[in-house]
């Protein structure tokens, strides 16, 4: 478990609508990172885009070009890349986040929880499945913005073998604080890393914070950003993982017989 993985956040003000103007600003700072020896970048929810609710049948017609744009991104700097992305399929439009590693799709990922609130469910279909995918930097696990209040979701992944947990998100204000606990909480509970970006600046109506962050397994802040763009790097040393489990062996102590039907 000596292993180390340098890790990038990407935060970035995402142009309602404009794909070309968002994959231009994405492809920068991937190609920034790469010079950084960064192995693993994750960018913000529905990065592509953004939330342009009536447009989204349209733009998501637009992802194919982007996933491959971002293959190419992946195999020239041998880097994994996650993000969501707006994704069609039939009559439904779904929130999708991929994993990319060598110039190839290694999983995706259909947000679970939508943000009934903002209306994500009468645009939106929900997915149905959870994801955890080994890559050569170790197994990755995928969540999307609002389903950071989901627990449940956080252990199954953990169970599943996640050793990081990577969250797109546009995660608005005035709910600064429960994005900053929330990640700790889901980090500390299952004793892994968490990498998660967030979107800055406004769209539409909304009014966005960043404050994206790498956190540790015992829940200390390695790298957190501000509310404008920028990107943020910091290395994960996997023995501090093994040395929190062994220290506080929460998976062993667990009474699953207990939880009923909850993982």
């Amino acid at each position: 478990m000596s292993k180390t993985v340098r890790a990038a956040a990407i935060q970035f003000n995402i142009a309602l609508g404009e794909v070309d103007q968002n994959l231009a600003q994405a492809s920068s700072a991937i190609e920034g990172l790469a010079g950084q020896g960064v192995q693993l970048a994750v960018l913000p929810e529905m990065w592509s885009s953004g939330y342009s609710y009536k447009r989204l049948a349209q733009l998501a017609l637009e992802t194919p070009r982007v996933l491959e744009r971002l293959c190419e991104l992946s195999r020239e700097h041998e880097m994994v890349l996650v993000g969501s992305l707006p994704e069609k399929e039939g009559d439904c439009i779904y929130n999708c986040a991929t994993v990319i590693e060598a110039g190839k799709i290694r999983g995706s990922y259909r947000k679970l929880h939508l943000f009934s609130t903002m209306g994500e469910d009468r645009f939106l279909c929900p997915g149905d499945r959870t994801l955890t995918v080994q890559t050569s930097l170790g197994k990755l696990g995928v969540a999307i913005c609002y389903d950071l209040r989901f627990p449940e979701l956080f252990r199954r992944l953990a169970l599943d073998g996640a050793e990081i947990i990577c969250i797109p998100a546009e995660w608005p204000k005035p709910r600064q604080e429960h994005w900053r606990t929330l990640l700790k909480a889901r980090a500390i509970e299952n004793q892994l890393f968490v990498v998660s970006s967030n979107c800055c600046g406004i769209q539409g109506k909304l009014d966005f914070f960043g404050m994206s962050q790498i956190i540790s397994p015992r829940g200390e802040v390695l790298a957190e950003a501000g509310e404008q763009n920028a990107e943020i790097v910091a290395d994960l040393h996997f023995e501090e993982m093994a040395d929190c489990r062994e220290k506080i062996p929460c998976f062993k102590d667990r009474r699953p017989q207990i939880y009923g039907d909850l993982t």
